[in-house]
């Protein structure tokens, strides 16, 4: 991936991840709920909750939280009806931004979408006016200095679609969502831990900013991230540090 470090974007962003601790814990409670309604309360059979569980426990989410929001989206104890809702609209310099939400009040949650948008530099698009520009697949990120070739051996044999180094030794695989669960298994098997794993919208093209830009960019996406009912966010800008 030539023109920029996708290694130190994705440090950056895991870095304001973790700093937002409290609130994935929120979005994580929320997700395995919906995991839970949708497919049913057990691991084994219900990849997107084995999904978010692990997720959960890499956030260091206590089990009873966990197992709570299990029970809600099974009907085990009362809770809050979530709906999923993904928004699409355009950035500074008409950047590509997906919002995908879990809300129980899809007025409110519109409303605050498009208030975000507008607050700082945006516009809210049409249903498919950006999707495009997206791929949905499974991503794993392994840190410079991973065994590339041992990599990329246990990646493709485990199913994977893709395996690309970016310009620091960074290493990316990439999978079909269905397939994520299964190489995610076989890579850990084989001894590979990726520093990031995750089911993502990733973009086919991507558009990199600075200056004042990347400054005003980055706070339309905080704005957005920082909704209660906004799950993930996506674009296809790359904010240089």
């Amino acid at each position: 991936m030539a023109g920029h470090s996708k290694w130190a974007n994705i440090k950056h962003k895991k870095a304001a991840t973790d700093a937002k601790r409290g609130k994935i814990w929120t979005r994580l409670i929320k997700e395995i709920t919906v995991a839970a309604r949708l497919g049913g309360g057990e691991l084994a059979s219900n990849p997107r909750l084995r999904l978010a569980v692990e997720k959960a426990a890499d956030a260091n989410m206590p089990k009873d939280n966990v197992n709570r929001a299990i029970q809600r989206g099974t009907g085990g104890l009362e809770g809050a009806n979530y709906e999923e809702i993904r928004y699409e609209g355009y950035g500074i310099n008409g950047a590509a931004i997906i919002v995908d939400c879990l809300t129980d009040n899809r007025v409110r949650t519109v409303a605050e979408v498009r208030h975000a948008f507008s607050k700082f530099g945006g516009n809210m698009g049409t249903e498919g006016s950006v999707a495009f520009l997206f791929k949905h697949c499974g991503q794993f990120l392994f840190a410079p200095g991973t065994d590339e070739n041992a990599l990329m051996e246990a990646a493709l044999e485990a199913g994977a679609e893709d395996v690309v180094t970016d310009e620091e030794g960074g290493i990316e695989v990439l999978c079909a969502p269905p397939d994520f669960s299964a190489v995610k298994e076989a890579l850990e098997k084989a001894g590979f831990k990726a520093e990031v794993a995750e089911i993502t919208m990733k973009p086919s093209t991507e558009t990199e900013f600075t200056g004042e830009d990347a400054q005003r960019m980055q706070k339309l996406l905080d704005a957005l991230e920082n909704l209660d009912d906004v799950q993930e966010v996506y674009t296809n800008a790359v904010i240089s540090e």
